[in-house]
């Protein structure tokens, strides 16, 4: 009898604090509003949030954790922030004039879309630095280069057959556009006006956003930003552990373009990482090599602040992804040194192409870093590789991933070598005809060489998952397009002839 007493008050005492969850975390008025209908219409949203380290912490009690533990940047508490935790209200509305999709509801003024200008209240120094990144400029980067506007559309654009040939439809969807290569680089968001909805709490009003939704990495917001913190974050929780595993980075980094995960996940980390991430902690701050984890994810190679036992820092946290990379390794057609903008469009080669190489794979060196950058950069990477393996050990893995670099940009330079041959000789227009250069047969066995075979043995050798770069997707097929590329390139001349 006494037990069950017990458990009567235990299960009455849990169900009486449920409700006060939220209210005994100082929540502020304006969010308290929202969470009255939100926690009905999606709870979803509400679950994720209070799960969050948002939802349980001030600005105020973040302030107080030691700087190399610390997941805000900002050094004083913002106007309005000190005594209540980041609900709501205080990503939703705090802004509300920047925005132009700002609206009134309930007696609010908010906007849909949370931007990194929003999340710079808190966290200043990582929108800063990722401003700098190529992620935050990766929609103007491929919509505001016509070389790769064009290349976007011969993927995109709707194709017919009709007498005898086939042909492409003069312009391409949004919506298509949005669903393939934006979906990841990024839409431009703009309000086109307002509409009613009926919801679960009658008739509403809202804006009409086109190019939403949308979570890519250089999306446009309405307030003018570039970028999407819940491209790794996910909303609502935003979460550091999601955005330390690979499967985040997989949302774009896993077709054969751009293959990171595939190649991560036949890698000696990629085995260990799947036989032991269970027990890792990906929650610490800071992120301690040894005990919180025994294996490099993305994350710990490229962004997250990592530390040894002892507490001394390895490398600093950056949001700026290739602070720590020698080499812009994929999506172009030969690697290079990094651009020194993260807009890539006021780029001109010596043809006046936007292209940070010439067709011949020369660099166009001074719109990139330079050797003393490039080492400064590659020391740091080194700097996460040398808390598990020795030096001898980093020094050899980083040779030959200089060579691998070396030697696909040379088998590039042969495809390109034959593709030159078929627009001088007349079997296939290029740059001189003013066509396409991404319509042909042969054009489209190109782009496979760099965009896909090339990428996959740089990416294998960067991350140590060689076999990837040999016949999966790599060293193999680099070949074998370079023997199709050559025989389409005789069967075209030997027709020629005949006619």
């Amino acid at each position: 009898m006494k037990r069950h007493f017990i458990t009567a008050i235990l299960v009455a005492f849990s169900v009486l604090t449920l409700p006060t969850f939220v209210m005994a975390l100082e929540v502020s008025e304006a969010t308290q509003t929202c969470l009255e209908c939100h926690e009905t219409v999606t709870p979803g949203i509400v679950a994720n949030w209070q799960k969050s380290v948002h939802a349980k912490t001030t600005v105020v009690e973040a302030l107080k954790k030691p700087a190399i533990s610390r997941t805000i940047s900002t050094d004083k508490v913002p106007t309005g922030l000190g005594k209540v935790v980041i609900g709501c209200a205080e990503c939703h509305i705090t802004n509300a004039k920047a925005h132009k999709d700002t609206f009134e509801h309930n007696g609010y003024q908010v906007h849909i879309v949370v931007s990194p200008g929003d999340c710079a209240i808190c966290h200043p120094q990582e929108v800063e630095q990722y401003s700098k990144n190529l992620m935050s400029m990766a929609y103007k980067n491929l919509k505001g280069n016509p070389v790769y506007q064009d290349l976007m559309n011969s993927i995109n654009a709707i194709q017919d057959f009709h007498r005898g040939k086939v042909t492409y439809a003069k312009k391409v969807d949004d919506s298509t556009e949005a669903d393939s290569c934006l979906f990841c680089h990024g839409t431009r968001i703009e309000v086109k006006g307002m509409q009613t909805l009926e919801t679960d709490l009658g008739d509403m009003e809202f804006p009409i956003l086109k190019g939403w939704p949308n979570q890519g990495v250089g999306r446009i917001n309405p307030d003018g930003t570039h970028g999407s913190c819940s491209s790794c974050h996910p909303r609502h929780s935003f979460s550091i552990a999601v955005a330390r595993k690979p499967y985040t980075c997989a949302e774009c980094h896993k077709g054969p373009d751009v293959p990171a995960y595939k190649v991560y996940t036949v890698s000696k980390h990629g085995n260990i990482y799947s036989s032991y991430a269970t027990k890792w902690n990906f929650l610490a701050t800071p992120w301690v090599v040894g005990r919180d984890f025994s294996a490099p994810t993305c994350a710990t190679c490229h962004i997250s602040l990592i530390a040894n036992k002892d507490g001394e820092v390895i490398v600093k946290r950056t949001h700026q992804m290739n602070d720590r990379s020698k080499w812009r390794i994929f999506g172009l057609i030969y690697a290079h040194a990094h651009p020194k903008s993260s807009d890539v469009t006021i780029i001109k080669n010596k043809a006046g192409l936007p292209l940070p190489t010439e067709l011949t794979g020369e660099p166009v060196s001074a719109a990139l870093i330079n050797e003393k950058e490039q080492q400064k950069r590659e020391a740091e990477m080194q700097k996460v590789c040398l808390s598990c393996h020795s030096m001898g050990w980093v020094k050899g893995h980083f040779e030959r991933f200089d060579n691998t670099i070396k030697t696909t940009n040379q088998m590039t330079l042969t495809a390109t070598k034959i593709l030159v041959a078929a627009w001088e000789k007349n079997v296939a227009k290029g740059l001189a005809q003013k066509d396409s250069i991404f319509n042909e047969a042969i054009e489209k066995m190109w782009v496979e060489q760099w965009l896909f075979y090339a990428n996959s043995t740089r990416f294998a050798a960067a991350m140590a998952g060689a076999d990837y770069g040999v016949f999966a997707n790599g060293r193999w097929y680099m070949s074998k397009n370079i023997q199709q590329m050559a025989d389409w390139l005789d069967f075209k001349l030997a027709t020629k002839k005949k006619k």
